[in-house]
């Protein structure tokens, strides 16, 4: 009976262990996410270059879809210039060196001087490289209009 309840505390200390650092990650995670939605607003170049893998794919709702080269060079220019980005619904899923984040996307823009607003679904690929997570893919989608 000892041996089987020894056997069992070390299956659940396992167990939560697993759970416990998978929170761990989806938190980092979240936080490279917000990170990269403040160094968008910002048009910070040094942060955007950093939070970016060099493989980056970002695709735009618009079909575009820009390297890790021209992603920066966009932001920081004004051509694609976000005021506010808000993000809600956000889910993570971290598998081993990989993380899978949705979310809902809702911006206000003054893009070439024009302002606009903007509502996306957007998929992100992020992979952890030299222990930090950085955004190797990203896709987004344009919101459907609401049905009356």
């Amino acid at each position: 009976m000892y041996k089987k309840f020894i056997a069992f505390l070390f299956i659940l200390t396992i167990f939560v262990n697993v759970i416990m650092a998978q929170s761990k990650e989806e938190k980092a995670v979240a936080a490279a996410v917000e990170t990269l939605r403040k160094a968008m607003i910002d048009g910070d170049k040094q942060a955007l270059e950093a939070i970016a893998a060099d493989q980056l794919s970002y695709g735009h709702s618009s079909g575009n879809v820009e390297d890790k080269k021209t992603f920066v060079t966009t932001l920081t220019s004004g051509k694609s210039d976000f005021v506010t980005i808000n993000l809600s619904n956000q889910t993570i899923t971290v598998s081993g060196e990989t993380a899978i984040v949705r979310h809902k996307l809702d911006a206000t823009t003054n893009d070439n001087g024009q302002p606009g607003t903007v509502s996306l679904s957007i998929l992100t690929v992020w992979q952890k490289q030299r222990g930090k997570w950085v955004m190797l893919a990203r896709q987004a989608v344009k919101q459907a209009a609401p049905k009356l």
